[in-house]
């Protein structure tokens, strides 16, 4: 019923976009992805945007400002960096359907775009999450029940 995940071999991994019926349900970028310059991992019309940067000693970036600019948010988008320990991410439906799941570990970014989601901590964790504001309580989020964490294979 449920699809059992296997560890990933991380070696050199590129960020996975991970999709369901066409529609981008999450972006992940792994602890060891490394390419040098700028890598934006979102396409430019989210309204989270999320990138990865790699520069050498000595490089500057010129100074700027963010200039105003109204923009119109419909969905809050999360990103969660993971400092310490181990993650499970449960993919969801926008019809509350548990479709997937991806572990996370330490080092490791996700930016959650769509869709439902809902986690287990497999490992004592330290993350930081980053969403858009400003916070509008309880109707920024539908919960709904979750399915049992027996029904889920982790294989090492």
């Amino acid at each position: 019923m449920f699809e059992p995940i296997s560890m990933l071999n991380y070696a050199n991994m590129a960020p996975e976009t991970i999709e369901h019926k066409g529609l981008t349900l999450a972006i992940i970028i792994w602890h060891n992805f490394s390419k040098p310059g700028i890598n934006f991992v979102t396409p430019d019309e989210l309204p989270q945007q999320v990138a990865y940067m790699r520069h050498p000693a000595g490089k500057q970036i010129q100074p700027h400002i963010h200039n105003p600019i109204v923009r119109e948010v419909h969905h809050s988008q999360e990103v969660l960096f993971i400092k310490k320990g181990k993650l499970r991410v449960d993919f969801y439906t926008q019809e509350q359907q548990y479709l997937f799941n991806r572990v996370l570990n330490a080092g490791d970014v996700i930016v959650l775009i769509a869709g439902g989601h809902g986690f287990t901590v497999l490992e004592e964790i330290e993350m930081i999450e980053v969403k858009q504001g400003p916070y509008m309580g309880d109707r920024e989020r539908t919960r709904f029940s979750k399915s049992s964490p027996d029904l889920f294979v982790i294989s090492e």
